[in-house]
């Protein structure tokens, strides 16, 4: 009965999920309080408050028929429009309402971006450590994605290696910064070496090559670091945008792809990419998500709270002899397993209620990620039983 592409997906199913159900299965016998799950990206911060307030304003204030109804299969013009204002005035750009694409998130703006320019046979190349599921967006169009192996070093991009994996049939490269799941930001160097190696390789290949930019965790970035925005080191570059992070709407599934003109045939691209979103069976990005994000364009995320977080896990891990890089952005850390098989390092942290997921979901084993969105306080609870795991290694 089940199709054959589904059953290593059925078979492979996300660890992170898993940690996520194993973690309300604890809850019921230890108590929500006693079990530390840091397993999940779902924001423990509030959405800022002029998301429900542009709710209250736009069910109040808009006609209902419109705020409920369809729209373009692009998205609300005036909506586009405002996002790519809102682009150029923060990142000095000149996009129009002509070059955004309102979808379902991120993840489904990649669906829609890789059935427009994916053949079978087709390779996307990712930078490990990398989100797993992208394996399976480009699986699903017969795509075929090949992995640059990990820099341990400090998890910038190995560039020697990438150069040697572009070749005839790379069709696009996806890059994720702030990353997920290491929470670092690529640098003004790294990503004018990747624009340098792919516009070497389309010239000497005749081929043209797509860099996805996938960009959930841009607002959070700490210290002062910059992200910067990609679409200025190569023009054959499209942005997959989520609001999930940045305004805590995980659930409400909105976001947008950036298809500039600068892109080969954007034209043509965006009128695929359209149908495309139509054809996935999304038809449109929520309508009145997309009247939302409209009005809530100046709003900032609390990153003031990631980063206490941040600083609290990181100073009491190191303290505790655990070997992790501090973040840059995102709400992840990347810690090195103590002992090679960071599965079996998962299985004893669980014996302490602790969940995390182990770093072979990111095509990087021997480490573990940890997700800090959660509450201070479920930190600073869970801190006895991570210093427990540390002394049972001896560390």
């Amino acid at each position: 009965m089940i199709a054959e592409k589904m059953k290593p997906l059925l078979q492979n199913n996300s660890a992170i999920r898993e940690m996520f159900e194993e973690g309300k299965r604890l809850a019921k016998i230890y108590g929500a309080e006693n079990v530390y799950d840091f397993s999940l990206g779902n924001p423990n911060v509030p959405a800022p408050p002029e998301v429900d307030a542009a709710i209250r304003g736009i069910l109040d204030e808009e006609e209902s028929t419109f705020v409920h109804g369809y729209m373009s299969n692009s998205g609300y013009e005036d909506v586009r429009e405002a996002i790519a204002q809102s682009l150029n005035a923060r990142f000095g750009t000149a996009f129009h309402q002509g070059n955004i694409l309102m979808t379902v998130g991120a993840a489904s703006g990649m669906n829609v971006l890789f059935k427009t320019i994916i053949n079978p046979g087709d390779e996307v190349i990712a930078f490990a450590p990398y989100f797993l599921e992208y394996g399976n967006y480009v699986r699903n169009y017969d795509g075929k994605l090949v992995v640059v192996p990990p820099n341990t070093a400090d998890f910038q991009p190995d560039m020697k290696a990438f150069e040697a994996l572009v070749g005839g049939k790379t069709k696009a490269v996806i890059i994720n910064t702030p990353n997920n799941p290491t929470g670092v930001v690529y640098s003004d160097a790294t990503l004018t070496a990747i624009a340098g190696v792919l516009t070497r390789k389309q010239q000497e290949l005749g081929t043209d090559i797509v860099l996805v930019s996938d960009e959930p965790y841009r607002e959070l970035a700490y210290d002062g670091v910059e992200v910067p925005y990609v679409t200025k080191y190569y023009a054959n570059t499209v942005v997959c945008y989520s609001y999930s992070k940045s305004l805590s709407l995980p659930g409400e599934r909105i976001g947008y792809l950036v298809i500039p003109d600068e892109l080969k045939d954007s034209e043509s691209v965006f009128a695929a990419a359209t149908i495309a979103n139509r054809v996935l069976g999304c038809v449109n990005a929520p309508s009145l998500m997309q009247r939302v994000v409209m009005r809530c364009l100046n709003a900032k995320a609390n990153v003031a709270a990631y980063d206490r977080n941040r600083n609290l896990l990181y100073s009491a891990l190191k303290e505790y002899g655990f070997n992790c890089i501090k973040p840059q952005g995102a709400f992840y850390l990347f810690v090195q397993s103590p002992e090679a098989d960071e599965k079996a390092f998962c299985a004893v942290c669980k014996k302490h209620n602790i969940l995390v997921v182990p770093g072979s979901s990111f095509a990087c084993p021997g480490y573990v990620r940890i997700s800090y969105c959660v509450s201070y306080e479920q930190i600073e609870r869970s801190l006895p039983a991570f210093k427990a795991v540390a002394e049972e290694y001896g560390l």
